[in-house]
């Protein structure tokens, strides 16, 4: 199966009837909650595979606490990394790096995690769903106590954001928010709502893993 382009991808968060667009606002106002309820504080956040980092450069470009944000956004296509490092540029977060790198493996995450705001958005729906447990199972490795952890999936019949949910649970997070675009439910034959969801970690950081992979891309 070919690879999609990524970078002609993210043009389509431009069309504010495609459900990614949707989906990409719900976000945002994810991220605005967690800014909100930190507010005051020094917050670090990762985004893994960030494409072009638009979800948090795009709430951080007016936020009042700009300031307080330090992070990194990891992803592996260096146009869209130069695109990411134009965004933050252009809004004057120099607190904000951009990493070219496959975020895929846990020694690019050395020196970056824990912290207390993990984007896992637009992976979910790309890689085998083997993968997605693993990747689960790893976050707490990536969280500060009391990290929000933000994910994605699309509900495709058949839905698989109802075990995801329970992935999260199983490795004790908490779930905050879930929802999707839309007012359907999943419908066969139907392009599939996108889902949104956010987990807290309540527990003290887990030392990072070296030298594991783990997600592989399908498409």
């Amino acid at each position: 199966m070919s690879q999609p382009d990524w970078v002609l991808w993210q043009q389509l968060y431009e069309n504010p009837e495609r459900v990614v667009a949707q989906r990409l606002l719900i976000v945002q106002r994810v991220i605005r909650e967690f800014l909100a309820s930190r507010a005051g504080e020094e917050v670090s956040v990762v985004s893994v595979c960030a494409g072009q980092g638009r979800d948090i450069l795009g709430v951080l470009a007016d936020h009042p606490d700009r300031s307080s944000v330090r992070g990194c956004l990891v992803e592996l296509n260096p146009t869209n990394t130069a695109e990411a490092v134009r965004r933050a540029q252009k809004a004057g977060l120099d607190r904000i790096d951009v990493v070219t790198g496959d975020a895929s493996i846990t020694d690019t995450y050395a020196g970056i995690v824990p912290a207390d705001l993990v984007l896992v958005c637009g992976v979910f729906g790309n890689i085998r769903n083997d993968d997605i447990r693993t990747t689960i199972e790893f976050l707490p490795q990536f969280c500060a106590r009391n990290a929000t952890v933000i994910w994605t999936r699309h509900r495709a019949v058949p839905d698989l954001t109802p075990t995801i949910r329970h992935w999260f649970e199983g490795v004790g997070f908490v779930e905050l928010a879930f929802e999707w675009t839309g007012a359907e439910a999943p419908r066969p034959g139907k392009f599939p709502p996108q889902s949104v969801g956010a987990h807290r970690w309540p527990r003290e950081a887990v030392p990072l893993e070296l030298g594991k992979r783990l997600f592989s891309f399908f498409r």
